[in-house]
């Protein structure tokens, strides 16, 4: 690795050659630009994205899914069908997704809960669950969990199957490149070097006119494991390697004109010098290093959003990188550089001490000091942030710490200790009935989900309560979660509205009901377990990963052990109608319908009450 670095070192003294560079542009702004949007509302964009695809899509969606659920022959009490049936989009359940931070571990759990939930997944729809991902009308995800929604949205919303593995053609997505590490492609050295300086010069034109740090070349380097562009053949090739990919652009894709994909939001961290408050206790994979009273920001496809009071903007995610209504940026929200963000550490190689430093050190190949060889940075620029330059510069200057900066240092979304995206679920104009919580994290000394993103969530909510949705009350320790066994099992929180709530608005909103699906368990029959593999690894051979995914697709359908007619039984053969009965609790107490039938058994099953 040595003389790969020194080779390297050596390539970017004489500048980057790439003709495979690409990046952002600026010209003049559109005549009805606004760099900034004030207010917890979300945009005009989204608003008609959710309202199309209530129209056109959700009702045949959630009638694909009241099939799939009466196929286990479950009876089901009426009010469940009639939501279900429901032809008026206003009257059908609002279903997010969050999918947890956690590597590639997270993105394969991710991925399997998914293909557990997906219409297009026989074995799903026997199992009573499929369907539900086509209904679901948000999909956000953090650090591995965004790697995955970021690649399955840009593929054009393919099967989990697909997405990971591809399907052969060379003119569609080819899967995720696994069988090589994120940082290092080969352990030949010119090879290895020729990796090195590549994804140094497809930043060269970002860098003429942005400032670049090792964020921009990270995202590079998840490009080839998770954009289309890439193949095991091209993988030292001269090309894009889908850098012209930007966010904003998914819109136009065919799944997303039909509104079939739900809203992918990727959400990330601000890295501020300014702000200090409470830290979170960090998990099995490390410390947490961003208080949790520091400004959370979004990125969906129409906007970079903050939604906490302190803030409460919002700016063109096409144009970002844009600082004022003149000049306005394109091509700054390159997918993976978004991603990229997201799962952003390597701030914390300056950090941390001992073996965790040395590490993130080794893993990111020192690629600050090259980086900035190539493309010298001003002494006072972060080199192991994602620098973003700042939309919000003079917006809420008694209230946002970071007001007077130029420039916004993003991390990953998860190092407040909220590694389960769920803060988007909460935004009021989103309406969210029913949260699917996928946490794939590592809690546990063994790498299992013990409940600590939740408990974060719920300590940030009591600092940041105004303008936001409840969240419901969870246990307030790892320690009450396992000893409740709420991790081993689809839990629902948020059954009873008039228990106490985290985050007291003053009205009567109870917020979303929160389904919990952990990865908190080894098999129930025994065998090894597979999902709980370190943050750490990157590489996967196919037989890895296909076994992760049965044991995660397991997990998504087998609901609680149970007892029937006196015998313990290891799969809940009413989960598929039960997680229905969640789906549309919010709805059903709304029209002030009482639970009734299998779904108060269900309730009484798979609540917790605190």
């Amino acid at each position: 690795m040595l003389a790969s670095l020194l080779i390297l070192l050596l390539l970017a003294l004489l500048g980057p050659t790439s003709s495979a560079s690409i990046g952002p542009t600026v010209q003049r702004c559109p005549a009805d630009f606004q760099l900034v949007r004030r207010g917890q509302t979300i945009s005009e964009s989204e608003v008609q994205y959710i309202q199309q695809k209530r129209g056109k899509v959700l009702p045949g969606a959630f009638k694909t899914y009241l099939e799939s659920v009466k196929g286990t022959g479950v009876q089901l009490p009426p009010y469940v069908e009639q939501i279900l049936e429901s032809q008026s989009g206003a009257q059908l359940p609002t279903v997010g997704i969050s999918v947890s931070g956690g590597g590639y571990r997270a993105a394969f759990y991710g991925a399997g809960v998914l293909n557990a939930l997906d219409a297009r997944n026989a074995s799903a729809v026997k199992k009573g669950t499929g369907g539900l991902l086509q209904a679901a009308t948000h999909l956000a995800g953090l650090s591995g969990g965004s790697w995955f929604i970021t690649s399955l949205a840009q593929a054009n919303f393919p099967t989990m199957q697909h997405l990971i593995f591809g399907d052969g053609n060379p003119y569609d997505f080819a899967g995720w490149l696994t069988s090589f590490s994120l940082w290092t492609v080969s352990n030949d050295t010119a090879q290895q070097a020729t990796f090195e300086q590549e994804v140094l010069q497809e930043i060269a034109v970002k860098a003429e006119h942005f400032p670049v740090s090792v964020g921009d070349v990270w995202g590079r380097a998840l490009a080839r494991h998770f954009s289309n562009g890439t193949t095991l053949a091209t993988l030292l090739a001269n090309t894009s390697h889908g850098a012209g990919i930007l966010f904003s652009d998914l819109v136009n894709l065919p799944t997303f004109a039909s509104h079939e994909q739900p809203i992918p939001i990727i959400v990330v961290n601000l890295f501020s010098k300014h702000i200090q408050g409470p830290i979170f206790p960090g998990n099995n994979f490390g410390p947490n290093f961003v208080p949790l009273n520091t400004p959370m920001f979004e990125l969906n496809l129409f906007e970079m959003s903050c939604f906490d009071d302190v803030l409460a903007a919002h700016t063109p995610l096409k144009h970002l990188g844009t600082t004022n209504d003149s000049v306005c940026a394109t091509g700054f929200d390159e997918a993976m550089f978004l991603s990229g963000t997201s799962s952003n550490l390597w701030n914390e190689v300056n950090v941390t001490d001992g073996v965790r430093a040395a590490a993130l050190a080794a893993a990111s190949a020192n690629f600050s000091t090259l980086l900035n060889a190539t493309y010298p940075q001003p002494a006072t620029l972060r080199l192991d942030t994602s620098n973003f330059p700042n939309p919000f510069h003079g917006v809420a200057p008694g209230t946002f710490a970071d007001s007077g900066e130029t420039v916004l240092a993003m991390v990953d979304g998860g190092e407040d200790g909220q590694i389960t995206p769920l803060q988007p679920m909460l935004v009021r104009d989103r309406a969210v009935d029913v949260v699917i919580a996928v946490d794939g994290i590592n809690d546990t000394p063994d790498n299992f989900a013990g409940g600590a993103s939740l408990i974060a969530t719920q300590d940030r909510m009591k600092i940041f309560p105004s303008g936001l949705r409840p969240f419901p009350a969870v246990p307030t320790s790892l320690a009450a979660f396992a000893a409740a066994n709420l991790t081993i099992r689809p839990t629902f929180f948020g059954c009873t509205p008039s228990s106490p709530l985290a985050g007291s608005d003053t009205d009567t909103d109870p917020g979303p009901l929160l389904v919990y699906i952990a990865n908190g368990a080894p098999p129930r029959n025994g065998a090894p377990a597979l999902t709980n593999t370190t943050t750490g690894q990157s590489i996967y051979t196919p037989d890895e990963i296909q076994g992760m995914l049965k044991q995660t697709f397991d997990i998504a359908t087998q609901g609680a052990i149970v007892e029937i007619d006196g015998k313990t039984v290891d799969e809940d053969p009413e989960w598929g109608a039960c997680l229905a009965c969640a789906v549309v609790d919010r709805v059903r107490e709304r029209a002030g319908v009482a639970r009734s039938g299998v779904c108060e058994t269900c309730f009484a099953r798979y609540c917790w009450e605190g």
